[in-house]
């Protein structure tokens, strides 16, 4: 061990990795793969070997999601959706729904947890109704792996006939609200993929980079580099299949193409799907075709260059207004299979070279960081053969520190220098910056600071947010994601903010605002409240299980909402100056 050991990253409870997949091991003597309606019906031992046959045969496979609350209604969604694209001569291969963040405590845990937007499963019946609903892969994504409830979750789904099972990319960013313990956290994810890997059939482990450090590193080698990292941990030191996912946050076609070219060439376990490009949907339906049409034909191009086992997923383009609903997702799967007959015309068209270019930037820049990473973390005493212990370790991390110490760009005044910017970023920088170009600054004398947090793990909103207010003069102080009120309001008391600013998104607005404001009465502070993101929750007497808006009823709390920047900025405006 060096001397210059951070023993943050190291904690002597954890268990070693080798008894914890010992006791995944132990239990698939009684917790085996099921049967289920794909797996009989398509005559395979796993997605992976029909991911495979479909790849070898250039065929383009499809992924639905189906966004219910209620069990009854996805089941029915699933079947309905499968039959008539069937009839019409499209194949939905596979069927992701929107599992609750509650899913991921511990079971006993779960009555008593808050609710987010999506459905509840508890053992392998539930699971098994969903594996059942049609004769396609059933896709178990978020909130599985990578928490508390890891091992429950997977001896239910491994029961039910599922061979897709995710996400491990949220173990290192997610965190549910006032569970502090990462170490039960890591010996659960830990012991669900010692189960996973003793299974006979190959079980995908689900990771979706965009979920995990991937989606916050502001260089793209960086996210490529990750790929390899969790590859490691996985496939060499656990002994379980890695299939990776990506695209919420790749706009532009080139990124799209690239990062998959780069992809291919690191790994050739079957990818999940290519996640939809949901942040390009800003305009009306009809206006939202034009994004859905963009990022799926650079998608179906890619695969039909590298055929790489993943499936395209078209988001029907009412998404960024509410639930789709069934003949919307048809719509948009037949949409899909139909521009796959058009895309290889396109391919003659395309200058690949300049993808082949990016993608080689990727896999080099990637290679480097992640090498460089695993040594790093050697170097700090680390055991590198313990996947524990190495979870543990990154997760404590972070990503930016990870990125500021292994980065493969050069290192400047301002940090690295990306080898290739992510493009979220980008987007964001620019965004910030055009918007501050058109304000005035925040009066000097005034000399503002925003206390800011977020109720969950999207950071990207965030992260506009405090580029914004900086560009205007107001410091910030960071309360960190994924934070419970009472250290957000504890946080806002230590640095003297004048402001705090809370960036949502999954369900929980409402909730959120009444804890924090009953916080701030019990710490005695009064401050104003600004609220932006997804003002949405389900209403306790719901008959629909369909959120609704809480915009008013969060300000008749006191706090004020911001549906933009302007407003933002209006609600800062509004503070009187300090006595």
């Amino acid at each position: 061990m060096t001397a210059d050991v951070t023993p943050a990253l190291i904690d002597p409870r954890l268990k070693p990795g080798a008894d914890l997949l010992a006791e995944g091991r132990a239990m698939a003597c009684d917790w085996r793969l099921g049967g289920c309606r794909f797996l009989t019906e398509a005559g395979v031992p796993s997605e992976a070997a029909w991911k495979r046959k479909a790849a070898a045969g250039r065929r383009v496979m499809q992924h639905a999601h189906i966004g219910f609350r209620s069990v009854d209604r996805t089941i029915a969604a699933i079947g309905e959706v499968h039959e008539q694209c069937r009839k019409a001569g499209v194949t939905v291969d596979r069927f992701g729904i929107t599992l609750d963040w509650s899913m991921g405590y511990p079971q006993a845990m779960r009555a008593k947890a808050a609710r987010g937007t999506g459905i509840v499963l508890t053992g392998p019946e539930d699971f098994a109704r969903i594996t059942n609903a049609a004769p396609a892969a059933a896709h178990f994504g978020d909130f599985m792996l990578g928490l508390p409830g890891a091992v429950e979750n997977t001896r239910a789904a491994i029961a039910a006939g599922a061979t897709a099972i995710g996400n491990l990319g949220q173990y290192f960013t997610f965190r549910l609200p006032y569970w502090n313990d990462d170490v039960a956290t890591t010996e659960a994810t830990v012991t669900a993929l010692g189960l996973i890997a003793a299974q006979d059939a190959e079980i995908l482990v689900h990771s979706n980079l965009d979920d995990g450090f991937a989606g916050l590193f502001i260089d793209m080698a960086c996210a490529l580099g990750m790929v390899l990292v969790e590859k490691h941990i996985v496939e060499t030191l656990i002994g379980a299949r890695l299939g990776h996912c990506y695209g919420h946050h790749f706009s532009d076609p080139l990124s799209r193409t690239a990062f998959h070219a780069a992809l291919v060439r690191v790994t050739d376990t079957p990818g999940t799907m290519i996640f939809g490009n949901t942040v390009s949907y800003q305009s009306a339906p009809a206006g939202n075709y034009a994004s859905l049409a963009s990022y799926l034909l650079a998608d179906i191009l890619a695969l039909g260059r590298w055929p790489s086992g993943h499936a395209i997923n078209p988001v029907p383009v009412t998404e960024n207004q509410r639930i789709p609903d069934v003949d919307e997702i048809i719509d948009a799967q037949t949409f899909a299979h139909r521009l796959t007959l058009h895309a290889p015309f396109y391919d003659p068209v395309l200058d690949w070279t300049k993808v082949e270019a990016m993608a080689h930037v990727l896999v080099e820049g990637g290679r480097r960081f992640a090498d460089a990473a695993l040594a790093g973390l050697a170097e700090r005493g680390v055991a590198m053969d313990d996947p524990a212990a190495l979870m543990l370790a990154i997760r404590r991390i972070g990503p930016k520190r990870l990125e500021a110490l292994f980065g493969p760009g050069a290192v400047g005044q301002r940090g690295r220098t990306p080898l290739i910017h992510a493009e979220w970023a980008r987007e964001l920088n620019d965004k910030a910056a055009s918007w501050v170009a058109a304000q005035r600054q925040m009066e000097a004398a005034r000399k503002l600071t925003v206390c800011i947090g977020t109720t969950d793990v999207h950071e990207h909103g965030k992260y506009l947010v405090e580029q914004a207010l900086e560009g205007l003069g107001v410091a910030i102080a960071d309360a960190g994601v994924a934070v419970d009120p009472e250290a957000l309001v504890d946080r806002a008391a230590e640095t003297g903010a004048d402001a705090i600013a809370v960036s949502t998104y999954n369900g929980v607005a409402l909730r959120y605002a009444q804890a924090l404001k009953a916080a701030m009465t019990a710490r005695g502070l009064a401050l104003p409240v600004l609220i932006g993101g997804r003002l949405n929750e389900v209403p306790k007497d719901s008959n629909s299980g369909l959120p609704v808006d809480v915009t008013k009823d969060i300000a008749d709390l006191g706090c004020l909402p911001c549906a933009d920047l302007d407003e933002m900025l209006a609600a800062l405006r509004s503070i009187p100056p300090a006595a």
